[in-house]
């Protein structure tokens, strides 16, 4: 398994990045604010407008450290990564797969089965938890329905009806997500997903983590020679990385939902932490998203033993460990895309 290195995540809005030596140099109006040897890193995500010099760029392309350009508000503009890391024949053949509906179908029914399971198992564990705290009824009903679902997606044979029961999966999950939120509940609610802006705290604080999940299963991917952009279950779509949005369903729950109602409950974030703006967008103040941040690199040391390889790794090797198991069943060394089952 591969070494899990560290993500440079910088958030100042007027940053800008120039290599010097083997060392990146974070300068802000022309004064270095930091320095960062490039042997310790494996991305780097800017929230900046300013982005980095065209020497960097190169050293990174060189050394396959990708770099994902947002904007100061979390919305992503590009991503950029070196040669690829697999053969041709890999990306080859998923480029064919990507064609057949009935392999896309295969590959999506497992990914969207890895979903549900996953949202079950995290509104299960707090029914047990804090049977006490919350409206455990409800919680149930929510995981006898998604069951249900479950059965629905085993039995799908065609990809519009699978991306529909996601769907209403998704809906039902959601219903009993405000249950999980156990303190700071006055300012920490959630009535429903939104985005685009996010309007609450907490859709907020959904949208900055499924961006970050969202870079680090794309890195994954191009890691072990897949390419991101090219997609079984979401259709293609020039600068969209249809691929890890695939991926990126099956790790919602237990990487980042987890993520967010954690640092609710722990109070690691705060009301004051956010920008109520009068067009009822709700933004992630610049240090706040630092402490996130820092918990979010955290949380990915963390260890966890693998249910399909049985191996002891950190939850940040596994988008990587997920990405190389879809690899290998493009390759025919597997019979099925073995999805991620959270125990």
């Amino acid at each position: 398994m591969r070494q899990l290195l560290n993500t440079l995540y910088v958030t100042r809005p007027n940053a800008y990045l120039s290599l010097n030596g083997e060392n990146v140099v974070v300068k802000e109006e022309n004064v270095a604010i930091g320095r960062y040897p490039l042997h310790n890193i494996e991305s780097i995500v800017l929230f900046s407008n300013l982005g980095m010099s065209p020497q960097l760029m190169g050293k990174c392309v060189d050394e396959k450290i990708s770099i994902c350009f947002l904007t100061p508000n979390g919305r992503f503009r590009a991503r950029v990564v070196g040669k690829s890391y697999g053969n041709v024949l890999l990306r080859k053949k998923q480029y064919k797969v990507s064609m057949i509906n009935a392999e896309c179908i295969k590959i999506a029914r497992n990914i969207i089965l890895g979903k549900i399971y996953n949202e079950k198992w995290l509104v299960e564990r707090y029914v047990r938890e804090y049977p006490l705290r919350i409206r455990d009824q409800l919680l149930k009903n929510i995981s006898n329905q998604l069951t249900e679902y479950m059965h629905f997606v085993k039995a799908c044979t065609d990809l519009e009806t699978l991306r529909g029961f996601e769907g209403k999966a998704q809906v039902c999950y959601f219903q009993g997500f405000n249950e999980l939120i156990l303190n700071q509940k006055n300012d920490f609610f959630f009535n429903g997903r939104n985005r685009r802006p996010p309007q609450d705290r907490v859709n907020s604080l959904l949208s900055f983590a499924y961006t970050l999940l969202g870079n680090d299963i794309a890195s994954a991917l191009e890691t072990v020679g897949l390419d991101s952009y090219v997609g079984f279950m979401h259709q293609d779509r020039p600068g969209r990385i249809s691929l890890a949005l695939d991926m990126i369903e099956e790790f919602r729950a237990p990487i980042a939902d987890r993520f967010v109602i954690s640092i609710i409950n722990r109070n690691q974030v705060k009301p004051d932490d956010f920008i109520l703006n009068e067009n009822g967008s709700v933004l992630i103040k610049d240090e706040a998203r630092k402490k996130i941040l820092s918990e979010w690199q955290k949380r990915k040391q963390e260890e966890l033993r693998h249910p399909f390889l049985d191996e002891k790794i950190s939850w940040g090797l596994v988008p990587y460990s997920q990405a190389m198991l879809l690899a290998r069943y493009l390759r025919g060394d597997l019979d099925e895309y073995p999805p991620f089952f959270w125990k």
